[in-house]
């Protein structure tokens, strides 16, 4: 019986369950250290048990960070008509792997 959690991360939540790897935006904290992370729901995949926080459950949830890389290129391009008018942009977001160590 797998049990999930609805974790916050830097204002996002996500659907994890223990063992799970997940990106998130960048957070400030070395590779392989752990950090504390809210847990705002915890459930078994058969729902049995429900824990619903207000807002937050009081256990925390642990997390390892595995590394920080870079996400995939976004280009951005401007573009109005009849005025030879263009630009060209790009982003790549920093990212830090994270692994839901226990819960």
């Amino acid at each position: 019986m797998a049990k999930f959690l609805v974790i916050k991360v830097s204002g996002k939540q996500y659907l994890v369950k223990n063992g799970d790897e997940i990106l998130v935006d960048k957070l400030d904290v070395k590779v392989n250290e752990e950090i504390p992370l809210e847990t705002l729901l915890s459930f078994d995949d058969e729902k049995i048990s429900v824990q619903l926080g207000k807002p937050n459950i009081a256990v925390k949830t642990k997390a390892k960070i595995i590394e920080h890389l870079k996400g995939e290129k976004l280009n951005i391009l401007k573009f109005k008509s009849k005025v030879r008018y263009t630009k060209r942009q790009g982003f790549r977001a920093l990212l830090s792997k994270i692994k839901v160590i226990s819960n």
